[in-house]
């Protein structure tokens, strides 16, 4: 017997258990399920979906009462037109509509790369009220230069409940796309008045298509 498989015999228990000492801390690599005891973090992934010269990406399952927060996050949004808005509406049927009255505040705060024109302003141009329209959920247009894009989070709190109105806050940095170029850092917050259920949502530009990866989350 050589030494490792003996090695390895050692640590097995006359009952066919595996032994702490037999294991390390090498990846678990190709498992599909775990125990409901081990803990897998607070964040869930629950979906993926990637945009490539496309017009707009729905997410219209697994927004439901699971899940008391659900997180969208935006990599690497790229516009194929230039000086436009991520948009976003909400959905109570499945995405057979979007169009749930939204109303919303907006501020930035920004830097150009020659280090002027720093501000930090409100932004009455991306608020809404009581609008049924798709909404800026960041305050300023993204430069549409090959090394330009657009990352940030939206969370939606409360999508399922029949009771409140839900909140939802983004906040997503982006290259401007005036010259010379800037550091745009957005923040918007609002809510759907509705106290039907939300179970989709919708994000696109205000104009033209766009390339990019948008991930959801749950949050236990």
């Amino acid at each position: 017997m050589g030494s490792i498989t003996r090695s390895f015999s050692n640590n097995i228990t006359t009952s066919g258990v595996l032994l702490p000492a037999s294991l390390n801390n090498n990846s678990i690599a190709n498992v599909t399920s775990y125990n409901a005891a081990i803990a897998t973090g607070n964040m869930v992934l629950l979906s993926t979906q990637t945009a490539s010269n496309s017009a707009s990406i729905s997410f219209t399952t697994g927004i439901d009462s699971t899940y008391k927060e659900y997180q969208f996050w935006f990599i690497d949004i790229h516009p194929r037109s230039d000086n436009v808005k991520l948009t976003s509406q909400f959905s109570t049927d499945g995405g057979s509509n979007y169009g749930v009255t939204t109303t919303s505040t907006a501020f930035f705060a920004l830097v150009r790369e020659n280090g002027t024109s720093a501000l930090l302003l409100y932004d009455t141009g991306s608020d809404v009220a009581q609008s049924t329209s798709f909404f800026p959920i960041l305050a300023d247009g993204i430069d549409n230069d090959a090394d330009s894009s657009l990352a940030g989070s939206l969370s939606l709190f409360n999508p399922a409940s029949t009771t409140y109105v839900k909140h939802f806050i983004a906040n997503t940095t982006n290259v401007g796309s005036s010259s010379p170029n800037y550091t745009f850092n957005g923040f918007v917050a609002g809510y759907g008045n509705t106290t039907s259920a939300l179970n989709a949502i919708q994000f696109k530009m205000d104009s033209g298509n766009f390339d990019g990866t948008i991930l959801m989350y749950g949050i236990k």
